[in-house]
């Protein structure tokens, strides 16, 4: 069975925070520390064998490491030519380590620059999007993950990026979107959870979610409302709770069992059907997950609009 046929789907957890523990050397970063997506290139083994660890954990869907494999982004680092090159190789990371079973999710984060605050235009934008998601999609990745969306404008944009890239490769592939809602109840920029949903609704997207910023507890109200408005696919991945900074260092405290717990409710209450885990969470928590969730139907939802 397609995996996005599955009726609860369990996606892989952190890639960034994970990758702080391996003893990567410094060859491998040529002297761009902090570009992760580098080293699907330089240490693909690395790579692999993280999305190996989710995948002896249970995870079902993996995300490919190119979170910030942009134009935009890479060019911070002086990468902008080897954005084919960098997206190519973290897919065929993440389909040596999936087999047959597993699928594999091109990864598109928002970028390090918005377009509703002036920072970039939204043709380049636009331009920078599609260009990635056209590397993605030519790689062969069974679906297109926009997360970590953190303004309406940025995340208008990289949807239509990413549907434009599927028609002209002659591929339909889910596209997942997810938003960051803050500790203020809202986007970055301001925008609530009513105004996502109406924006993205004439929009053919396979779901809309939440992902980062906070743990679950945080995002129990905005899971609520969707599950009573929004009539698609509904996902949830936290944090592994609010990071905290422990000496110099960002630690999140959310032991697996209780995300899994609540990764439960969320299914069972609200009719969740798309789970997994963002900073901080670590093949464990998807073990974890996984537990908690066997043999679980997502809740029926009621939807007015």
């Amino acid at each position: 069975m397609n995996v996005f046929e599955k009726h609860l789907i369990i996606v892989d957890g952190a890639c960034g925070t994970n990758l702080q523990e391996y003893d990567i050397p410094a060859s491998a970063w040529d002297g761009r520390e902090g570009c992760n997506e580098m080293l699907n290139v330089t240490a693909a083994e690395i790579i692999r064998d993280l999305h190996s660890r989710f995948v002896e954990a249970g995870a079902e869907v993996l995300e490919t490491n190119t979170f910030g494999a942009s134009r935009l982004v890479l060019g911070e680092y002086g990468l902008e030519e080897r954005v084919a090159e960098i997206n190519e190789a973290a897919v065929a990371a993440a389909r040596a380590a999936a087999g047959e079973d597993v699928a594999v999710a091109g990864s598109v984060g928002p970028g390090t620059r918005l377009p509703s605050l002036g920072q970039v235009g939204v043709d380049e934008l636009r331009a920078s999007l599609h260009e990635q998601m056209t590397a993605l999609v030519r790689a062969g990745v069974d679906a297109l993950m926009i997360e970590t969306c953190q303004d309406l404008l940025q995340v208008k944009t990289a949807v239509r990026a990413a549907l434009d890239a599927c028609e002209e490769q002659g591929r339909s592939l889910p596209v997942l979107v997810s938003v960051t809602v803050e500790q203020t109840g809202t986007l970055l920029i301001g925008s609530d959870v009513p105004a996502v949903a109406a924006t993205l609704e004439p929009f053919p997207i396979f779901s809309l979610g939440l992902n980062c910023a906070t743990g679950p507890e945080d995002m129990e109200s905005h899971i609520r409302w969707l599950s009573r408005h929004w009539e698609r696919r509904l996902s949830c991945l936290p944090n592994q709770g609010l990071p905290e900074l422990v000496d110099g260092r960002t630690c999140y405290r959310l032991e697996p069992e209780t995300y899994a717990r609540e990764m439960h409710r969320f299914v069972t209450q609200y009719g969740v059907s798309i789970v997994g885990g963002c900073c901080g969470t670590t093949p464990e928590h998807i073990r974890c997950l996984v537990g908690e969730l066997a043999g679980v139907t997502p809740a029926q939802r009621e939807v007015s609009r």
